[in-house]
């Protein structure tokens, strides 16, 4: 499997694009912001996407999704509990981003336990609302992979504090991550990778909740 991580726009956030063996697509996972810069480097992996899958809603993950896709069409995964709000203007991050605008259709709904195969990938969505209402992170468990979106990173954890996030359903699913095996490997929506295991030990939001109270 290739994996390819882009950090991108003023908020520093991972793009990534995924192409399993032999596949002849690709997957876009969070087209966040610098559309130019994602579209170079699609062009440079000389295929094209077949899926756009989002973790969440948030503007610093999806800004550059219709512009994208409007060079290369392809369809629009997401949870529902982002849909409603993450193309309007409640979206919006002023100076940062002004509301995303939409694509053309949302193609696909994720749900909790759906395993899909794009790209030559096979992966399990697991929901992980806390961040917002419809994160999820894609569990790709041939490769021991995790796409962690802004649920948990190195040392550290998704703000529980903005628009429609709730600590507690956050540390919910923090406990259900740890159900993997230690040594996944987790690419988070930013910063650099780490593994189950490692957070686990180390990682202080998972051993103390009273953030979450």
């Amino acid at each position: 499997m290739d994996l390819q991580c882009l950090t991108i726009g003023p908020f520093a956030s991972n793009c990534y694009l995924l192409r399993g063996d032999d596949a002849a697509e690709l997957i876009v996972v969070d087209p966040g912001g610098e559309p130019d810069v994602i579209i170079e480097a699609i062009r440079d992996t000389g295929y094209v996407p077949g899926l756009y899958l989002l973790t969440h809603g948030h503007v610093d993950h999806v800004h550059a999704l219709a512009d994208v896709a409007s060079v290369f069409p392809a369809p629009v995964a997401m949870h529902k509990g982002d849909r409603d709000w993450a193309f309007t203007p409640a979206a919006a991050m002023p100076p940062y981003y002004d509301a995303p605008r939409p694509p053309p259709s949302i193609d696909r709904d994720l749900e909790e336990g759906q395993t899909w195969t794009d790209a030559g990938i096979t992966y399990r969505v697991i929901e992980t609302p806390g961040h917002s209402p419809g994160g999820v992170c894609f569990h790709i468990e041939r490769e021991g992979i995790l796409i962690g979106g802004d649920t948990l990173f190195r040392g550290s954890i998704g703000r529980s504090d903005l628009p429609f996030a709730e600590p507690r359903a956050l540390w919910n699913s923090l406990q259900t991550l740890m159900q993997l095996p230690d040594e996944t490997l987790v690419y988070p929506g930013h910063g650099l990778e780490t593994t189950i295991g490692e957070e686990r030990r180390h990682n202080p939001f998972l051993r103390d909740d009273r953030w979450a109270r």
